[in-house]
């Protein structure tokens, strides 16, 4: 029953990837110029070169890098803001207002900030930082608000200690919205990333290439290292989800 449905899922996205794969095509045969919107064979023929060439994954692993740590980086402090935000009167007068700012301003004007006070390295990792906190600081502020309120009456009828509080049926309440709130954001850091990574350009990166490529109207290697951002942000998301998912079977709850 089980390998009929992931079939049928399997041949859905087939038949979908078939579907846009056509409508690329046929656009392109319209157009007619490879420089405004190549095709898809020529697409593919670029991504065949890129692929077994070690210098492309050396540009795609030092990106992945950038924004792995800043996505880690942007979670660590989304959870500690909301500890603060969730639990004190002070913290959540302080920080709300600079979550909620973070989240309105434009990723650009951050680049470009970021740009003025940090090294060109290090700007993908901070953009993509920004970007993830806000959403983790909501989701998880969320969780908390969303805690049972029987749950905690009887946590403070049996006279739980804070800690034992927050282990026991805090965390739990919470558990749903970080997962959602970390898949949500790892889609936002890698897109921020990257585009931190075309404004400001480091060495190896894959927003480097994308950038020469626009430059020197290489239509064709613009489209490929797109398709290379999408394969890896997808690689990405599922492998952090799955390990998630893991952490979580092991203690006895279940993702999202």
């Amino acid at each position: 029953m089980m390998r009929s449905i992931t079939n049928r899922k399997a041949a859905r996205a087939a038949l979908a990837c078939l579907v846009w794969l056509a409508v690329w095509q046929a656009a392109a045969a319209y157009v007619g110029q490879q420089l405004l919107l190549p095709s898809p064979a020529e697409t593919l023929r670029e991504l065949v070169r890129l692929l077994p060439a070690p210098e492309t994954w050396k540009h795609a692993g030092l990106t992945l890098g950038r924004v792995f740590s800043g996505t880690l980086a942007g979670t660590a402090c989304g959870l500690l803001c909301a500890g603060l935000t969730s639990f004190s009167r002070l913290g959540d007068c302080v920080l709300s207002p600079a979550m909620r700012v973070v989240r309105a301003t434009p990723v650009a004007s951050f680049i470009v900030l970021v740009l003025l006070w940090a090294p060109t390295g290090r700007v993908p990792a901070i953009i993509s930082a920004l970007m993830v906190a806000p959403v983790v600081w909501g989701g998880v502020c969320r969780g908390v608000r969303e805690t049972d309120a029987q749950l905690l009456e009887m946590a403070r009828a049996y006279r739980f200690s804070r800690a034992k509080t927050l282990r026991l049926v805090i965390a739990p309440s919470c558990l749903p919205y970080f997962v959602s709130s970390v898949r949500t954001a790892l889609g936002l850091s890698w897109k921020a990333g990257v585009a931190a990574e075309v404004l400001c350009r480091p060495e190896y990166a894959i927003g480097s290439q994308v950038y020469s490529a626009k430059i020197n109207l290489e239509s064709p290697s613009l489209f490929a290292w797109t398709i290379l951002v999408i394969a890896l942000s997808f690689a990405l998301e599922k492998g952090v989800f799955c390990a998630m998912q893991r952490v979580l079977r092991q203690k006895g709850g279940q993702a999202c």
